[in-house]
């Protein structure tokens, strides 16, 4: 037991290796490629501690190789999902319990772990199972995962430090306690770090957690289970079952226990959950705390004054990479007659550029969307535009799943501000553009603030700063991270805490500490040292 004020490691941002040609850590990641790729995994859900294996496998290919099978996951029932909220519950009393600072020792050495031993096989399986090139992986499922843990450590100790007022005779203090009950983590297939921290935040906290990866991020959860099992995570605080959605929904939202959700997803999904949870409300012991990320339809519009090059730079990146299936990601685009020329030309060239295919190809910027109900439903808006007079394909529009799930970069300009595509989530490599004349940018300001239901991330660019303030403060409820004169994308923890309102979710800020007060319930306590022996007070001595 621990009798000292402790200070924990200082955190910093893991720095990104760059996988230059000839580099250690790009011979080590191409070695693993090959290593995992001969093999054909087995990936058993995770309860209690325990490796779960069924009868009903399931078969896992890359999205860019469709012939190659990665392996198989182990598809769970409702008595799965039973069993793992009955083994979180089993690990509550004691985990706990368990000091904060051993708490936080388990995040930080998964950390350590995942930098170091665990590095190149995070990122090859996170590259295999979803696609992802090389930078866009180490940038996710290392460098930000670690970062969440890092930081996530500390902003638990500045909380725990918040502390009420005392005065003579009387010692306030506030304990922070986990929640009565049982987390859900319902998580993406684009974040590898995302998955990991939904289950992380809470559990740091004292939190037990149900978690239900999407069935296109099994390949790489498996590996986040074993650095949390290396770490000494004990068993049973968190549970990985791969089951459908409704299948996990009808067992958990159903259950007293539940205590709470952290979500990323779309926002439909995330309605239909909040809905649900709502009707159910009478079941619970206490009002669930509801944790989520959704969509988006990012902007990016220029003033005149803007670069045209840096506007077309930010615009190919912030759109294309990892195939625009961020919910980040660059999706509409409001650029004034002055510019678009200039900025189509630097688009066409450098898209010209630009190759498409396997991850295990460094010099691919672009792979394969995830499956085949996403390439179907990109595709589908790519072929109406062919047919629509109020937009037009200018750059890209070809696609093939022959292989892979594989789409073209594909810039639409549109006449119409409010064109489908200026409007509707793709959540893959589209971006739309419309070209206002450069005397509307105030009403163009609106336009942006006005055409969609999200407000999740947004970007300015202008080297006029009236111009910049003006846009600032247009768009103050438009974005939950916003940019001036950069790409719309990649929010660094412990920089830019990530999050959005509106239709994008409820803005509680992922990497930051505002997250983490979402997973306490705090008891306020007061110590009288010297309590009354008589109940009169003063007042009572005179009429």
């Amino acid at each position: 037991m621990s009798n000292s004020f402790l200070t924990t490691p200082t955190p910093k941002n893991e720095p990104v290796k760059s996988y230059a040609p000839k580099s250690a850590e790009k011979k080590e990641v191409k070695a693993m490629l090959k290593k995992l790729k001969k093999q054909k995994r087995d990936i058993p859900m995770f309860i209690g501690g325990k490796r779960v294996t069924t009868k009903s496998k399931v078969a896992i290919h890359p999205p860019h190789e469709l012939k190659h099978t990665l392996g198989h996951y182990n598809k769970g029932t409702k008595k799965h999902v039973n069993d793992a909220i009955k083994a979180a519950l089993a690990a509550k009393e004691s985990w706990a319990a368990t000091p904060w600072q051993d708490r936080a020792a388990i995040f930080l050495r998964a950390a350590d772990l995942l930098c170091g031993p665990y590095r190149a096989r995070m990122n090859a399986a996170t590259m295999l199972g979803q696609s992802k090139n090389i930078y866009q992986a180490e940038i996710d499922a290392v460098c930000e995962m670690a970062d969440f843990f890092r930081f996530n450590v500390q902003y638990m100790t500045d909380m725990y430090a918040m502390q009420p007022e005392s005065v003579d005779g009387i010692w306030n203090t506030l304990e922070y306690r986990p929640l009565e009950g049982f987390i859900f983590a319902l998580t993406p297939f684009n974040f590898t770090s995302i998955a990991a921290n939904l289950n992380a935040a809470p559990a740091m906290l004292g939190n037990v957690c149900v978690w239900k990866p999407s069935e296109t991020q099994i390949y790489s959860a498996e590996v986040i289970m074993e650095i949390f099992e290396e770490a000494g995570l004990p068993p049973g605080v968190i549970n990985l079952v791969y089951v459908s959605g409704p299948t996990a929904g009808e067992v958990i939202f159903n259950h007293p226990d539940f205590a709470g959700l952290h979500f990323t997803g779309s926002s439909g999904v995330f309605n239909h959950l909040w809905k649900t949870i709502g009707n159910n409300l009478p079941t619970y012991k206490s009002y669930p705390r509801i944790v989520g990320e959704t969509g988006g339809k990012d902007f990016v519009i220029a003033h005149p004054s803007a670069n045209a090059t840096e506007v077309a730079v930010a615009l190919t990146r912030g759109a294309f990479e990892f195939q625009g299936q961020k919910c980040s990601a660059a999706s509409r685009a409001y650029v004034p007659k002055s510019l678009w020329s200039a900025v189509k030309k630097k688009m066409a060239a450098d898209l010209k550029t630009i190759k498409t295919g396997t991850v295990e190809d460094f010099t691919n910027f672009v792979n394969a969307v995830i499956d085949e109900k996403a390439f179907d439903k990109i595709t589908s808006y790519i072929k109406a535009v062919k047919k629509d007079k109020g937009a037009k394909i200018v750059l890209g529009g070809k696609y093939s799943k022959s292989k892979g799930y594989f789409i073209e970069p594909t810039v639409i300009e549109a006449s119409d501000p409010k064109y489908t595509t200026m409007c509707t989530e793709l959540f893959g490599p589209v971006l739309t553009i419309h070209v206002y004349e450069d005397k509307d940018w105030s009403k163009t300001l609106k336009l942006v603030d006005q055409t969609s239901p999200y407000a999740l991330t947004g970007a300015v660019f202008s080297n006029d700063r009236a111009a910049t303030l003006e846009a600032n403060y247009a768009l103050r409820n438009a974005a939950g991270n916003y940019y001036i004169n950069d790409k719309p994308t990649g929010a660094v923890v412990g920089q830019q805490p990530f999050g959005g309102a509106r239709a994008s979710g409820t803005n509680d800020k992922a990497g930051s500490i505002l997250n983490l007060f979402r997973w306490v319930s705090a008891r306020t306590m007061k110590e009288n040292f010297v309590p009354p022996r008589d109940y009169r007070y003063p007042f009572l001595g005179e009429k």
